[in-house]
């Protein structure tokens, strides 16, 4: 069994946000039909390594795809009855869009009033911003995060990764069960999730300090503005180490490990404030003594006396890591179209419903039958509608 076997979610999204919110749904075991534009498909089908989706047979594992077009008055019709049918809808358009093809909020409760219906933008469904795009590359510029990576004498540095989207997604996932659990006393209910205000959220306590002290925070590189020493720091052989040493008695074995304890006598470097004063001496000193000791020395400092470091791994250190295998934090998943895709595992682990993954990514419309087959459309029927464009 799994948590999530009774719920239906009619995915409308595009592209991340609401790909990565639906895909957790999916590992723990609900129905999501993906609905795709015919013969196009999710643009994240587009995002190919060496000629393969990866990113969509990713992040669609476990879901069902469905071709329809929304625009067409057949394939709205075709969508009020799936919503119907469901207990989650989520959709990304353009605020306005869903209205102009009378699948608006009024619509699909109209249809089911007990629908929960995850609303993603970039900027939210109101406001001046509203109708503008919402690219999560945009949302990371405004919401502050990039102002505030990488290094004073340097360009900010956006994320590699679509951070903004994967942030709201998880932001949604607990919103719609949220929502889910009080159905029941208050129905249905819109859930309005912007790009913005989640990455926003994670930023810490910036309004508060820009408020009460005219505080702006700006590009430290790899520093802390709470703590010292917080760096990255280069071994003998080359492996860069990361190191938090957030706490007094962190430091203190840090600098104990790597033969610096008399630093902790030094009226420079005897608490947490006195090193954030001088976190720039105490950083050149530390890195000197990383700079005299090869990975494997580090390693076995470190484990000894319980440090907070780690090596700055990159993917392929991670599949070879003993930890990570033994916990299966990749898996090998069967593909449709034969061989089988690593990706990661279902987080979080549950101890009696574990999620699952069955399969990843379909191929775009293979399940048109089986879903439309619910409606009561038989063979002609969607053979009709697929030589016609509406599927």
């Amino acid at each position: 069994m799994r948590p999530l076997e009774d719920v239906r979610v009619l995915d409308l999204s595009r592209l991340v946000a609401g790909g990565m919110l639906t895909a957790v749904l999916a590992d723990f075991g609900a129905e999501v039909v993906k609905v795709e534009q015919p013969g196009r498909g999710d643009p994240m089908r587009t995002w190919t390594h060496k000629g393969e989706p990866l990113w969509w047979k990713v992040y669609a594992r476990n879901k069902k795809s469905v071709t329809l077009n929304l625009s067409d008055p057949r394939g709205q019709d075709l969508c009020r009855r799936l919503a119907a049918r469901a207990d989650i809808l989520v959709e990304n358009f353009v605020p306005g869009t869903l209205e102009e093809w009378h699948l608006g909020p009024e619509d699909l409760h109209a249809a089911n009033p007990r629908l929960i219906i995850v609303r993603i933008s970039g900027w939210g469904q109101e406001g001046p911003y509203a109708d503008r795009p919402g690219f999560g590359t945009l949302v990371e510029a405004a919401s502050g995060f990039a102002s505030l990576t990488g290094f004073p004498d340097r360009p900010p540095v956006l994320p590699p990764l679509p951070l903004a989207d994967m942030v709201a997604a998880l932001y949604g996932v607990g919103a719609a069960l949220m929502a889910l659990r009080v159905r029941d006393s208050v129905g249905g209910q819109v859930l309005d999730l912007s790009l913005f205000e989640p990455l926003f959220s994670i930023l810490g306590p910036q309004p508060a300090e820009y408020t009460r002290f005219g505080t702006v925070r700006s590009r430290i590189g790899n520093l802390s503005h709470n703590a010292a020493p917080r760096n990255t720091y280069q071994a003998k052989d080359g492996t860069w180490f990361a190191v938090s040493a957030s706490t007094q008695s962190m430091t203190e074995r840090l600098l104990r490990a790597i033969g610096l304890a008399a630093l902790l006598e030094d009226a420079r470097f005897r608490t947490n404030a006195d090193r954030l004063r001088h976190r720039e001496e105490l950083d050149a000193i530390i890195a000197g003594e990383f700079a005299k000791r090869t990975t494997d020395d580090l390693m076995r400092l470190f484990t000894e006396e319980g440090v907070t470091a780690m090596p700055v791994f990159d993917i392929s250190q991670i599949l070879a890591d003993p930890h990570f295998k033994e916990r299966d934090v990749v898996v090998s998943v069967l593909d449709e179209e034969g061989g089988a895709v690593a990706m990661h595992n279902v987080i979080p682990r549950f101890s009696r419903t574990p999620g699952a993954i069955e399969h990843s990514g379909p191929t775009l419309g293979a399940h048109n039958a089986e879903i439309y087959g619910r409606l009561g459309l038989g063979e002609q029927d969607i053979r009709e509608l697929r030589e016609t464009g509406v599927i």
